[in-house]
């Protein structure tokens, strides 16, 4: 049970870290992971909003809790890296659906960001398929409930 909390946890700095880096930040080392590049459908590759300082800080935000709690700097930095991974997947999908950046999908915001990272739990042998399960449908739903709220205290530039 202490595991699936940690690795909640885990998701909710790799989400959370970006959002409070570029809050402090601002402007500063906020370069897109696309480049600017749009894809052959003319349509941005990822968006202006997927940074490369949100992938550093998300991941390494991960890698120090996995330090501290015991699970490892490793296991802490790929599982973060993983959890934007699924993110940046989530963002290429709704810029071919003709959604703009920060657009809300819900589930599809979500699952991909926390289902890849928990496949490395899994394989690590830290979890099961069934809590891998949980931790999604919890994170997703938490995270349908919680942006909206980290929106109306300014925390947040949008409302997911």
């Amino acid at each position: 049970m202490l595991i699936s909390l940690k690795l909640f946890v885990m998701l909710v700095l790799a989400n959370g870290a970006p959002v409070i880096a570029a809050k402090i930040l601002r402007r500063r080392w906020s370069a897109p992971v696309d480049a600017g590049l749009n894809w052959f459908d003319g349509r941005p590759l990822l968006g202006k909003s997927k940074t490369w300082r949100g992938i550093v800080f998300g991941a390494l935000s991960c890698a120090l809790f996995a330090l501290v709690t015991g699970q490892g700097f490793l296991f802490g930095l790929l599982f973060g890296l993983l959890a934007l991974t699924g993110d940046l997947c989530s963002s290429f999908i709704k810029r071919r659906l003709g959604l703009v950046s920060s657009e809300r999908m819900p589930w599809l915001d979500q699952v991909p960001e926390a289902a890849v990272p928990l496949l490395l739990a899994m394989g690590w042998g830290l979890i099961g398929a069934w809590a891998a399960l949980v931790i999604v449908v919890f994170f997703t739903l938490s995270n349908m409930w919680i942006s909206p709220l980290l929106y109306r205290l300014g925390i947040r530039r949008h409302p997911h």
